[in-house]
Parts: C-alpha cells; structure tokens; sequence
C-alpha cells in the first residue's frame, strides 16, 4: 500500500516544526498529500470542569479566557504551517488534482482533540505526531492515544530533531504479539524500498507468538531480505536495549507494536512503549 494521505495533528509545541519537517519527508518519498489538523478547545467545554461554587460570572470568564488563550494558539500554529509551507516550497491546496509531488493544506477545527483526531486519522495512510515535550507525560498525549487506541490505523512519532533521512535503514521490533505483527504491516512498504532491515528480538520482549526467524522467513515471500539480530536489556530496561540495538544498526526508522495490555486510553503506556517514545531519537512507527 502506497502512502498517499499523511495527517499531522498540531498543537504548538516546539517538536511541530520538527514534526512537520518529518512529515515532508515522508510526503516527498511517497508524492503524498500532508494534512496538518489543529484542534481548537471548545470554551464550552470548560463550564463542565468548573465546578461548584463558582458564579455564573465566573464561569463566563473562564470560558472567555479560555476562548482567546484557543485563538492565539490557532493563530501562532497556522502562522508556523504558512512559514513552513513557504520555506519549503510546499503546493498548498486541498486536492491533488493536477498536482505532482508533496502538498499540504491547513485545516482548523473546534472540539475534542482525542475524538477529532481519531476520526481524522481513520481515512489517513499515516498520522504523523510531534514528540511529547521534555518532561512532558506521555502517557497524557491525547493525539497518540487517539490514533493508536481508536484509528485502527499506524502511526509515527516524529523525532525532537527532524532526521536526516528517514526509512533507508529499518530495524523492526519484534515479540510474536498481534500489536507487532500490524506494525510489520504497517511498515511493509516502506521496508520494500529499504536499503537494509534488521529484525530486532530478545527474550524478555519475546512474548507468545511467531519467533523473530519466522518472521524473516514471510518477508522474504514480499522480497524483503531481513537480517536478525538480538538485544540485551540495558540496566533491565527492555525498551533502552532496543534503542541502542536500533542506534548500533544507524537505523533511520523503528517499526514497533505499542503496548497492548490494555485498551483504555487513561491507563499509562507500558515499559517498553514509554522508554521507546520518550527517549527515541528516530522517527518510530507504532501500530496497535
């Protein structure tokens, strides 16, 4: 499946920039479509959270408060995307009819931003998402949740730094898991334009499932010729073992299943799924 639609949903951060630079690239590779999403908080929705003992005068100002704080984050990420788009030489346009290469458009919206990103994100190839922050919880990512709980689709952390160069190295993390097993599928594309792939295992990531030879032994029917490796945890941690082994590999990309015990998005993200996103220095796709 070629990738021709990429979502990126923006916030404001500082990792945007960066975001939207790795989302070009990925647009670039593929002549693909970036639609960078902003979700604007809906002062009504702040009335709820108030809670008793506050006037109705109170209140007003909060939602008032709130209502500006929205339309000059809405303003400085549309500012950001209209600089970027320029610098970079990016058609904008809302079809590609007629249109050859990358392009982007803007688009603005009011409510949720886990219930509108989710939706978003279900009729896209990809949804590319800022880093967290530093010090930022990532367990509290309300765009990673939505796309990786609730879209059925793939989704890829961009990098604080925008790479130099992105799928030309691939290390896929592999544990027998189904959460796994969709990330291979997810990645599949791009590990057949890949220059080499490495199949990341260990045996405390190891869980029920297909063994890391099984898997190199499907790729090879896709012409995908993978090489294994093992990796040790690091000081226990399974999820700075594989950075390291994907660091060793000059990786450019990791393929990854994302924590899979359980369903809710309020619950925090296992182990190995948080190291990885919190500290990985390479662009990371994580299917659920």
């Amino acid at each position: 499946m070629e990738i021709c639609k990429i979502l990126l949903p923006l916030t404001g951060t500082a990792a945007g920039g960066a975001a939207l630079q790795t989302a070009l690239m990925i647009a670039r590779i593929w002549n693909a479509h970036v639609t960078a999403l902003h979700v604007r908080v809906d002062s009504r929705d702040v009335a709820p959270l108030a809670g008793e003992g506050l006037s109705g005068a109170m209140i007003e100002e909060m939602m008032s408060a709130t209502e500006k704080e929205s339309n000059d984050r809405a303003h400085a990420v549309r500012a950001m995307f209209d600089r970027f788009v320029a610098e970079n030489q990016v058609s904008v346009s809302d079809g590609r009819v007629g249109l050859e290469g990358a392009t982007a458009s803007f688009a603005s919206v009011t409510g949720r931003e886990e219930d509108l990103v989710a939706q978003q994100s279900r009729l896209a190839d990809l949804t590319v998402v800022p880093h967290p922050e530093a010090g930022e919880d990532v367990s509290s990512s309300d765009a990673l949740h939505a796309v990786l709980f609730d879209s059925g689709r793939p989704v890829l952390i961009a990098p604080q730094v925008a790479p130099a160069t992105i799928g030309t190295r691939i290390c896929v993390a592999w544990n027998g898991t189904a959460e796994s097993a969709a990330a291979v599928y997810a990645v599949l594309p791009w590990l057949k334009r890949a220059e080499a792939v490495r199949v990341l295992s260990a045996e405390e990531y190891q869980r029920r499932g297909p063994g890391a030879q099984n898997l190199a032994s499907y790729l090879a029917l896709h012409d995908v010729r993978a090489e294994l490796a093992t990796f040790r945890p690091i000081d226990r941690d399974v999820g700075a073992g594989m950075l390291a082994a994907a660091r060793e590999f000059g990786a450019d990309m990791l393929a990854m299943g994302a924590y899979s015990h359980s369903r809710l998005r309020q619950l925090i993200l296992g182990g190995v799924t948080r190291h990885v996103l919190e500290n990985a220095t390479l662009p990371v796709m994580m299917c659920r």
